[in-house]
């Protein structure tokens, strides 16, 4: 995993860009990759790129970035993995293309040359990357279709700016520092920042599966290349006819197969291993795939025998499948004197990611640089209360949702009472104005406020700008728009995936991972593996 950072003057005004600022943007990401830093300037000072890397495929320098083609016409500054770039490689060879290193950022760059920008379609991996390419002097920026990758940009109408991670942006002095009120908005409703928004003003996110352009004219896009929510909505019109057993089969072999690729790596692989399903079925599925494999679990001292103690069950797990189990312990006042570096370490505003920036940090201290983690099973399998409680909010109080003088009303009624019921949830007045369709059913179940209750928290103009900039429950809605869906189970599937997972768990991840230098790999959160198993999963009754 790395960091990359860049800068393209595109305006005809536009200044020769600052190799200062660029290199302060990758200064402020050095954890994400300590091993090298590189930086190119175009010879008209109008384009640089700049790198730092995590050696985790060819480690040796060959692998260095900004890597530039043979004949120096494409640069590219690449974050993340090419699961499938040995294929890709071998592909390559046969129709004459030479290589110079191992690593599969060179494979981008002859793929580019290959196919161009249409190279996008064959990566499977997790990756985001910036591609100048001088003979048609344009800049591109792609994004992974689950967006396990960040990638951020700002935009002045001259210059634009990219980098990783948003205070990598911020170190470089040139973009703004105030605050964006749909940010600040969709941070208390839903618990992080919902895409494309940063937390602040101009810097907005390179949609998922999407790739944007910019040269001589301006900026261009997002042009999407891929969609997991069409192969989601595709897969719930399409279940495969095919008997239990051979769901089975098809499931558990598309699951193998994913986890042996993310165990491809020139360095050890470790596994996160909790108490849940998830992680201890990544475990087995590890287990079988590689030839050894340490797992670390995180426990906290307060919870010593008590149930929700993890270690034990972690402990039981790994003793199952013979793995190499270490187990690191935290204090209370441990964790409270560490807190105000996990704050600074926090790219953008989140209520959760804790947990993994401290495992991560464990994880580092014993010298690993590759970790897999179980995020995503809950979003592919229908692990959360919300495949259920959803659809059921939302048969139950429909009509309620065409009498929205109604549902306002009650809402305005059982608020003036919370206060009198004991134990009544804050959210309760909201159910019958929100739950009787999907995205206000959503907002019930994952928000942390409803909207009414901004103004007290928040102020009033803040609150005003933030929902109107927002909207909300479009934000959330966006998944589901223009699609037909067969069941009930896939819109719960494409929310949960393109909102909690994306803006809360694969974000938290990446930053609290790369805080400590440390790559965290997510096989359940696979666009191929999704296309495997999406229409099995939907014959299951």
């Amino acid at each position: 995993m790395c960091g990359i950072a860049g800068i393209f003057a595109y305006g005809v005004d536009a200044p020769v860009i600052d190799r200062g600022e660029l290199s302060r943007i990758r200064a402020r990401m050095i954890n994400r990759g300590p091993d090298g830093i590189g930086l190119w300037m175009a010879a008209d000072y109008k384009t640089g790129l700049a790198h730092c890397r995590l050696s985790i495929i060819d480690i040796s320098d060959d692998g260095a970035q900004p890597m530039v083609s043979i004949d120096g016409k494409v640069v590219i500054s690449f974050n993340g993995e090419i699961y499938n770039y040995q294929d890709l490689r071998k592909d390559l060879e046969k129709r004459g293309y030479r290589f110079r290193s191992h690593s599969d950022t060179e494979v981008l760059l002859h793929l580019y040359a290959d196919k161009g920008i249409q190279m996008l379609n064959d990566l499977r991996g997790m990756f985001a990357f910036a591609l100048w390419d001088s003979r048609i002097k344009r800049l591109y920026l792609a994004r992974d279709p689950y967006g396990i990758k960040p990638l951020y940009y700002a935009d002045d109408g001259r210059t634009i700016r990219v980098a990783s991670q948003v205070l990598g942006l911020l170190a470089g002095g040139r973009v703004s520092k105030q605050l964006e009120p749909a940010a600040v908005v969709g941070f208390y409703l839903l618990g992080s920042v919902p895409e494309p928004w940063s937390i602040y003003k101009g810097t907005v996110a390179v949609p998922p599966g999407s790739y944007i352009c910019a040269d001589e004219r301006g900026i261009s896009g997002p042009h999407t290349f891929c969609d997991i929510n069409a192969i989601l909505a595709e897969a719930s019109n399409t279940p495969l006819t095919i008997t239990e057993s051979e769901t089975s089969d098809l499931i558990t072999d598309a699951l193998k197969e994913s986890v042996r690729m993310h165990l491809i790596a020139d360095v050890p692989v470790g596994l996160f291993l909790s108490s849940g399903i998830d992680s201890s079925v990544l475990a087995g599925l590890a287990f079988d795939g590689a030839e050894s494999l340490e797992a670390l679990t995180l426990g906290f001292d307060e919870y010593t025998g008590r149930p929700d103690d993890e270690i034990p069950l972690a402990t039981e797990v790994a003793a199952h499948y013979g793995l190499k189990h270490q187990v690191a312990r935290i204090r209370q006042s441990e964790f409270l004197a560490l807190l105000p570096r996990i704050l600074a370490d926090m790219d953008q505003p989140s209520i959760d990611g804790i947990n993994t920036w401290l495992v991560s940090r464990s994880a580092a201290a014993s010298g690993w640089k590759v970790a897999l983690s179980g995020v995503g099973g809950d979003e592919l399998f229908g692990g959360y209360s919300s495949f259920r409680q959803i659809p059921a909010w939302v048969r139950k109080l429909r009509l309620y949702n065409q009498l929205p003088l109604l549902g306002n009303l009650f809402y305005v009624v059982t608020s003036l009472l919370r206060g009198r019921i004991r134990g009544l949830s804050p959210k309760f007045p909201g159910l019958m104005k929100y739950g009787g369709d999907y995205p206000g059913a959503y907002l019930l179940k994952r928000g942390l406020f409803l909207p009414e209750e901004l103004p007290s928290i928040i102020g009033d103009d803040l609150t005003r700008q933030g929902l109107s900039r927002l909207s909300i429950e479009t934000t959330i809605n966006r998944p589901l728009e223009g699609y037909e869906w067969g069941t009930d189970f896939f819109k719960v599937s494409a929310m949960e995936s393109s909102l909690y997972m994306r803006n809360q768990l694969l974000r938290d991840t990446d930053w609290a991972g790369m805080a400590h230098s440390l790559e965290i790999r997510t096989p359940f959160v696979d666009v191929d593996l999704l296309r495997k198993i999406a229409p099995a999963i939907a014959s299951i009754d």
